[in-house]
């Protein structure tokens, strides 16, 4: 899957700006992508919704 251009890229509430390591989540119609935060030049990967969605609840949970 080929990440469109005109992502809006966002970092999680619990990072900082002093170099942690962190990831940014973008979100498509038909995908969630994810990439480090430090490379944003880098390779994403993309989840399906559902995917994303399940990964969110069982995260959230521990």
């Amino acid at each position: 899957m080929c990440e469109p251009s005109g992502l809006e890229w966002f970092k999680s509430s619990y990072s900082d700006d002093r170099g942690a390591e962190c990831v940014e989540v973008a979100i498509a119609p038909s995908a969630v992508y994810a990439r480090d935060s430090k490379d944003p030049g880098g390779p994403a990967l993309a989840f399906s919704p559902a995917a994303w969605s399940a990964f969110v609840a069982f995260a959230s949970k521990q």
